[in-house]
């Protein structure tokens, strides 16, 4: 029995003597959540025959969530939930994007939306349930168990029918007056298709091969300090044991600047490697490796990043740059099954880490409930990034100065009143076109219906 585990034991021997006390009960909440996705993923390049040209499929999802409130006491303790549940409805007639086990290749680890079978195959339905043991004194919050952190070192991911959840501790704590600290160790992971916990990895070792590598410990600290109600300073640390170390610094203001607000929103990482990353080349990271086999060496990447947005009477006017600079792409937790960052640059197709890569966007937003339709809201996104060099395997260049561009457009309405008050649509379309040796272009397209049903 590992160390999260008996912690979960202890905390619902001790809640099983407490659930009647006031404030576990009366402070409870549960919801469901359904969600009805759809995706079509086209891969338009005609260069690379072996894989799919198409990739679709469509499912139903269920995100039940109980969250208890406190026993009374000093420390105060608690249970929290989460069941998931994803039915397909249909996966393409085969096009579900998954690769089928041969060999050494252990075939991907599913599809777009479902987990697939040996033989590639989309499975019919997909489940697993989470329980997070809790307690609280004064302003600091324990928790154990399945976890969804979101912070600049580490992202949960839900961008499919269901979410990405983490299993592992953290500590939350707003004790000092304008400071939140957070700390916690991660163990494993549950990807947004699949059923099962994984260790950790990075991009180029967390291939499904027997050459693949893993991790079963990150470690993650740092906290958010209000300077002033209008600035926020941040700093992070993430380590991935035998993989890469992480700082992170962070600067957000919010400027009233006529009839709107300005938003400065700052970033920088500084990775480097760790362990094994740092010799091993079976745990070496993707980039530009002069020297080195296949592009991949250790981590060793500085990333620097702004975004201006400016919001007046519903509209929201965007601009920003990022430079990746180093050896190596910008690191971060990546299992090879769908993963988010904390980047300006994390889009709905692709990241714009690479190595040495430089990226500018524009973005533009609109919110109608100025104009007297409530709900409904619409906005784009443009990326260009340049300067990407690429390495063969026999440690050559395949290309140097190549580029990429992406283009997200997102619509969404959500029913404001009435018995169907908070159904929502949303369809966000994507569009990636590139230079790079051995990429393909893009199109894509989501189509998602979400509704919540308060049943406590």
């Amino acid at each position: 029995m590992n160390k999260s585990t008996l912690a979960m034991a202890v905390a619902i021997g001790v809640l099983a003597q407490q659930a009647g006390a006031a404030g576990f009960i009366e402070d409870s909440k549960a919801t469901l959540g359904l969600r009805n996705f759809y995706i079509n993923n086209d891969n338009r390049d005609s260069g690379a025959h072996s894989t799919q040209s198409k990739a679709e499929e469509w499912g139903q999802g269920f995100d039940l969530r109980f969250i208890s409130g406190y026993t009374q006491g000093t420390v105060g303790f608690g249970i929290d939930a989460i069941g998931l549940l994803g039915v397909r409805l249909d996966s393409g007639g085969g096009t579900n994007g998954a690769t089928a086990a041969s060999g050494a290749n252990y075939g991907s680890y599913g599809g777009t939306v479902f987990p697939s079978k040996s033989n590639g195959e989309a499975v019919d339905n997909f489940s697993s349930l989470g329980l997070t043991a809790k307690a609280k004194i004064s302003q600091t919050e324990l928790k154990l168990g399945t976890l969804q952190p979101k912070n600049p070192v580490i992202v949960t991911n839900d961008g499919r029918l269901l979410p990405q959840t983490w299993q592992g501790g953290q500590i939350t704590s707003g004790e000092i007056k304008d400071l939140t600290l957070v700390g916690g160790q991660i163990e494993s992971v549950k990807g947004r298709n699949s059923s099962n916990n994984e260790q950790l990895s990075i991009g180029g070792a967390n291939g499904r091969t027997a050459n693949g590598r893993d991790s079963n410990k990150f470690i993650y600290a740092g906290g958010d300090y209000k300077i002033t109600k209008d600035l926020t300073a941040q700093y992070y640390y993430g380590n991935l044991e035998d993989f890469y170390k992480q700082h992170f610094l962070g600067l957000v203001h919010n400027w009233a600047i006529g009839p709107g607000v300005l938003k400065s929103d700052l970033r920088y990482f500084n990775s480097s490697d760790d362990g094994a990353n740092g010799h091993d080349p079976l745990y070496y990271s993707t980039g530009n490796y002069q020297g080195f086999t296949a592009g991949r060496g250790k981590v060793d990447n500085n990333l620097y990043s702004g975004l201006f947005l400016y919001s007046v009477a519903g509209h929201t006017f965007g601009g920003g740059y990022q430079v990746s600079n180093g050896s190596s792409d910008f690191p971060w937790l990546n299992q090879g099954d769908g993963s988010s960052n904390y980047t300006i640059t994390d889009m709905q197709i692709q990241k714009f880490g690479r190595a040495g890569e430089r990226t500018w966007q524009a973005r533009y937003s609109y919110d109608f409930a100025k104009v007297g339709v409530p709900g409904l809201t619409a906005g784009m996104v443009y990326l260009r990034g340049d300067n990407i060099d690429t390495v063969r395997s026999v440690t050559v260049p395949a290309g140097n100065g190549r580029s990429e561009w992406e283009r997200d457009l997102t619509v969404g309405y959500v029913i404001p009143e009435g018995p169907l008050k908070n159904l929502g649509f949303m369809w966000k379309n994507a569009t990636w076109r590139n230079d790079i040796p051995g990429q393909r272009d893009q199109d894509e397209n989501r189509l998602i219906v979400s509704y919540s049903i308060p049943l406590l």
